[in-house]
């Protein structure tokens, strides 16, 4: 599609009328043309994670089709998975920045995979050795935060064992959860000189495992007390009652990734107040990026739209 017809239709849709393209309607059947763009309360943007057209199928979706997309869509930026990278050549991640510069998106945040909760200290060695790698290739892309976990025992195999678990596992024997905390702030505060020098604040995110317990991610947060080390808030990873634990949260939160699961979600679906949620956040100051986590099994571009609308309405 060229450059300029992706721009107008970004343009088009901003002002009001995603709902009548969507639904195959004229933009002149919503909105006037000439009403002021909505923006989310407090400075809230929104953007998209690459992950929600990508479930870890065989075929990556391509991320410059993401960014493309959002464009499309309305959204002001675009995190990218690691795992979902065609690869790590400059070139690659040049065009990636410059994809999105040209059509007026930024790049949020890279999302990693590392696990810091292991008594070998040689693997979380090679933990830390990869987050710092993952620093430089968000430097290298503009891209002014990583996503962080902070790990797990594996002794459960198998996310949908671990979900049938509530997302706990046991300790490995002759260990306990206060050795894993030990772990993670230990490794994360040799990660925090390299993360200050590249200017790349890493989110923590309540990512199953240890983190399961955002009693225990708020005190690796606490403990480790940088302000390179931030939270990242997902509105879908918990067990039990969600709205409490966003409350906890949300002061702490530098962004926040958002769930949702039209045609039912590939491991779990839940029902996410997002008026309610948008609230939490502006009571909390709140004034990031909210990013799309589309984890359903419905097509990924007509649910992302959908659940773009879910977001505008709720924070803006």
């Amino acid at each position: 599609m060229p450059m300029g017809t992706l721009l107008s239709r970004r343009r088009i849709l901003q002002a009001g009328g995603i709902s009548a393209i969507a639904a195959g309607c004229s933009p002149t059947d919503g909105p006037s043309a000439n009403a002021p763009e909505q923006t989310a309360p407090s400075g809230v943007r929104l953007g998209v994670s690459t992950y929600s057209y990508w479930h870890f199928t065989q075929d990556k979706y391509p991320i410059e089709d993401v960014i493309d997309h959002a464009a499309e869509v309305g959204f002001e930026g675009v995190e990218i998975l690691h795992r979902q990278m065609k690869d790590e050549t400059g070139a690659y991640m040049n065009d990636l920045k410059r994809r999105a510069w040209d059509l007026g998106l930024d790049l949020i945040m890279l999302s990693i995979h590392q696990d810091f909760v292991d008594p070998e200290a040689e693997k979380r060695q090679a933990a830390i050795d990869h987050t710092k790698h993952c620093i430089d290739l968000a430097h290298q892309m503009g891209i002014p935060a990583i996503r962080l976990n902070t790990g797990r025992w594996g002794t459960i195999r198998g996310f949908d064992a671990l979900m049938a678990s509530n997302g706990e596992e046991p300790a490995l024997d002759g260990y306990t959860n206060e050795d894993a905390i030990g772990w993670c702030v230990d490794s994360i505060n040799e990660c925090v000189p390299h993360a200050a020098q590249a200017g790349v604040v890493m989110g923590l995110e309540n990512h199953w495992g240890l983190s399961t317990n955002i009693d225990n991610l708020l005190r690796i947060h606490s403990e480790v007390a940088s302000p390179w080390l931030g939270i990242n808030m997902d509105t879908g990873n918990y067990v039990g009652d969600p709205y409490p634990q966003i409350e906890k949260l949300a002061p702490h939160a530098n962004i926040v990734q958002a769930k949702t699961y039209p045609g039912g979600g590939v491991w779990y679906s839940l029902d996410l107040d997002y008026p309610r949620i948008a609230g939490i956040l502006q009571d909390a100051g709140f004034r990031g990026y909210v990013s799309l986590e589309m984890e359903g099994n419905a097509p990924a571009e007509e649910a992302v739209v959908e659940s773009y609308q879910i977001l505008r309405d709720a924070f803006g």
